[in-house]
């Protein structure tokens, strides 16, 4: 997957081969927000359309635009990763919940 910043929002950009173009999706937003095009460029001015669209929607409704994100969630893993984890946690001298962090965060970062 690849992605996209329109406007300092962030999409995730798609191939959809049935139809042949290209889908972006804003992520992190209180609602839905999509568009396609058939080029890069068209991709970009969609998006924007679709981004202002999203965004008047919300000032009419008073709605933040943007999903709160509480900085916890759960992972389920198999009990070998879960064992493999924690011994690489201590083998670094850090929490399972520290390495796993900073492990996403480096993930993360590679995506943007």
């Amino acid at each position: 997957m690849n992605t996209m910043t329109i406007n300092g929002y962030q999409a995730v950009i798609s191939f959809d081969p049935e139809i042949q173009m290209f889908r972006g999706e804003f992520i992190g937003l209180n609602g839905g927000a999509d568009f396609y095009a058939a080029d890069v460029e068209g991709l970009k001015h969609e998006g924007e359309i679709s981004l202002r669209v999203f965004l008047e929607a919300c000032e009419r409704r008073g709605v933040e635009p943007r999903k709160h994100f509480s900085g916890k969630f759960s992972l389920r893993v198999d009990p070998a990763t879960h064992e493999a984890a924690a011994i690489a946690a201590a083998a670094h001298g850090q929490s399972l919940n520290q390495w796993a962090a900073e492990a996403i965060r480096q993930a993360a970062l590679q995506t943007t």
